[in-house]
């Protein structure tokens, strides 16, 4: 079910401190910077290998707004890289764990994801993730 990483959020206060630094201090280039009004965020990413890292300033009120203020910068989320959402959150759900939603949400790229509630993964946030624009979907 799962292929891999498909990209780390990490939490920033300030995204273009945080771009300066890691472009600077990692060798890294900042691919874009994106604007997700609907989820209250600015994110900037890189590639790692085959892994997207994100840098996310949350600008609204929020689930991400909120972790900042009560864990600060840092690991977000993990997002698993598979191959269709819908069908991997039925075989968590199957298996017993449960997911915050039952239809996936757009992400950047054409990437639909699904959270997993992390109480069923020893509180570790994560979620699945399709990327769209690997299969082809259109945007």
């Amino acid at each position: 079910m799962i292929r891999g990483v498909h990209h780390i959020n990490f939490l920033v206060r300030d995204l273009e401190s945080a771009v300066e630094r890691h472009e600077r201090l990692l060798g890294v280039h900042i691919e874009r910077i994106d604007e997700l009004p609907e989820r209250g965020v600015r994110v900037a990413r890189f590639r790692a290998g085959e892994t997207w890292i994100a840098l996310v300033q949350p600008v609204a009120e929020g689930e991400p707004m909120q972790r900042l203020r009560e864990h600060g910068e840092g690991f977000f989320l993990i997002s698993y890289r598979v191959d269709d959402v819908e069908a991997a959150a039925e075989r968590i759900r199957e298996a017993g764990g449960r997911t915050t939603s039952a239809v996936p949400r757009s992400g950047l790229d054409r990437w639909r994801v699904i959270d997993i509630d992390p109480a069923g993964l020893d509180c570790i946030p994560a979620q699945l993730c399709e990327d769209g624009a690997e299969r082809g979907l259109p945007e």
